[in-house]
Formats: structure tokens, C-alpha cells, sequence
């Protein structure tokens, strides 16, 4: 095999992690994040190992391809956001069908890890990809893609739960519904850096739908997301570690809107990587409540 043989074939392995977003790994944590917040109250405190290792590989494997499936869909739209203009199938640097085949390998890798769970899991499993699937042409049809994401990203929640005590309480489902409203919250802002792009090829958000009120509506749903924590730490009996987690995190969505008041494309995406933050610390509150 020559040089230049080598030089392609890692040119097209590079193509293959972009492609996926290895190199702007947040879509990854802010799926994590939440799975690992439901693990952890569900097993009430460490989870299985396991279990945790199945999650973490299952949140890489299905974010990836959620990635692939979406840039397939939106290939001939990416090339006209500044965003998205260079991601590998939009510079035609792959192909959609080699894009197709990846993500139905990292599902089959997702599903086989799955399948050593229980049956109320693999169930709920067929459900979640169904959801990652079907998300990337909402935003053609609905100004509320971001609810649909949410769902989607919430998936996990149950799914822990079902894996860990094969059954979904109702304080799970409210764990869902508050990370439902922290992905409609980030993902609106994530939306503001695109919408003068969306807006010409008509792609739809809530970003486009909000308009002026955006910011406004954002700091709304962010004081929702805090509540509905406040109401679901008080359901679970969690201590003041988590609260402490938890006050945090609204400080961190203060400084977030702090940072898109002028709606700067910079700022609102320095905003939307902050609340990798806001997961994060809600999660060492979770931590730290069951460590002994």
C-alpha cells in the first residue's frame, strides 16, 4: 500500500469522525448528563457497572448516529448555513450512502448492548430510535423541533430506569419533563446562532418562533427547569448536596442569559456550550447525596 493509498484512507477516517462530532463532543454530554442522572437515582446512589457501561456506550453510539442520520436528511440544506456549509457530507467529502451504512452499524452496536438488559428496556429501546429517526424532518414541518429533541434526549431517563429497576415510577417521568425543558431551553439558544440562515432556506425553530421574545421565553423555560429539579429533589428526599448542585446551575442559566442579551452568535454559542456546566453539576449534587 502506497503513500498516498494511506494519506486517503486516513483522510476518509477523519471524514468519518466529523462526521459523527468526535471533535465537538457536547451533543454527547448533554445526553449523557441526564442518563446519568436518572442511573444514579434509580440505583440510589452507584449503579451497576454494568448497566453504567451499557448506558455511556449506548449515549456515544446513538448521539453519533443521530449525527449521521441528520446530516444525511439536511444534506442539501447544510451547505447554505455558515454553521454547517463544511460538515463532511454537505462538502461532499462522503457519501450518503457510506453516512448510512456507519449509522446502521453504530445502531446495530447500540441495539446489541441493549439486548443485555431486560425486556422493558430493549421495548423502550425500539421507541428511542424511532424518536432519533424521526427528529431531524420535524424541522421542516413545526416551529417546535427543539420539543421533539427533548423528548428524544429525555429517552434515556426511563430507559435508566427501566434497566436498573425494571420499572418506570412517576418521579421518573418527572425527571423527564424537566430535562424535556432544559433541551428546549439550550437548544432554542443553540437555534439563535442559525436563524438568519434558517430563515432564508426555511428551516423552523423555536428560536424563529420566539422571535423578539426569545430571550424572555428562554429565561422562563430555564425557571421551569429549576422548579421542576426543586419539585423532583423533593419527591426523591434528596438532600442538600443536590440543592447546592442545583442552585448552581440556576446561576449558570443567569450567566447564560446574560450572554445572549445581545443575541450575538458568539456569545449565544459560548451560552449553549455552558450548560455542558449546568448537567454536569446537577449531576455532582446527585453524587454526592448518595456518596457514603
Amino acid at each position: 500500500m502506497n503513500l498516498k493509498i494511506i494519506k486517503l484512507k486516513l483522510e476518509k477516517f477523519k471524514q468519518y469522525l466529523l462526521l459523527i462530532r468526535l471533535n465537538r463532543p457536547i451533543g454527547i454530554f448533554l445526553l449523557l448528563w441526564p442518563t446519568l442522572w436518572g442511573l444514579w437515582i434509580a440505583a440510589e446512589g452507584f449503579p451497576d457497572n454494568r448497566i453504567l457501561i451499557v448506558f455511556i456506550l449506548g449515549v456515544i453510539l446513538m448521539r453519533s448516529a443521530g449525527c449521521i442520520l441528520n446530516d444525511i436528511i439536511d444534506k442539501d440544506l447544510d451547505k447554505f448555513v455558515a454553521r454547517t456549509k463544511n460538515r463532511p457530507l454537505a462538502a461532499n467529502k462522503l457519501s450518503s450512502i457510506d453516512a448510512f451504512i456507519f449509522a446502521c452499524i453504530l445502531v446495530s452496536l447500540s441495539f446489541l448492548l441493549v439486548l443485555t438488559t431486560n425486556k422493558l428496556t430493549i421495548q423502550l429501546a425500539f421507541i428511542a430510535i424511532i424518536l432519533a429517526s424521526a427528529y431531524p424532518f420535524l424541522k421542516r414541518y413545526t416551529y417546535i423541533p427543539q420539543f421533539f429533541l427533548g423528548i428524544a434526549f429525555s429517552w434515556s431517563i426511563p430507559m435508566a430506569f427501566a434497566a436498573t429497576s425494571n420499572s418506570i415510577p412517576r418521579i421518573a417521568w418527572l425527571l423527564f419533563i424537566a430535562n424535556i425543558l432544559w433541551t428546549v431551553a439550550y437548544d432554542t439558544i443553540y437555534a439563535m446562532i442559525d436563524r438568519d440562515d434558517d430563515l432564508k432556506i426555511g428551516i423552523k425553530s423555536t428560536a424563529i418562533l420566539f422571535d423578539d421574545a426569545d430571550r424572555i421565553i428562554i429565561g422562563i423555560i430555564q425557571g421551569l427547569v429549576i422548579i421542576a429539579l426543586a419539585i423532583f429533589g423533593r419527591q426523591a428526599s434528596l438532600g442538600f448536596e443536590y440543592y447546592i448542585g442545583l442552585v448552581i446551575g440556576a446561576c449558570l442559566f443567569i450567566y447564560q442569559l446574560y450572554l445572549i442579551k445581545n443575541r450575538k452568535r458568539n456569545n449565544c454559542m459560548k451560552a449553549f456550550l455552558n450548560n455542558n456546566l449546568f448537567g454536569l453539576v446537577i449531576f455532582i449534587g446527585l453524587f454526592f447525596n448518595y456518596y457514603e
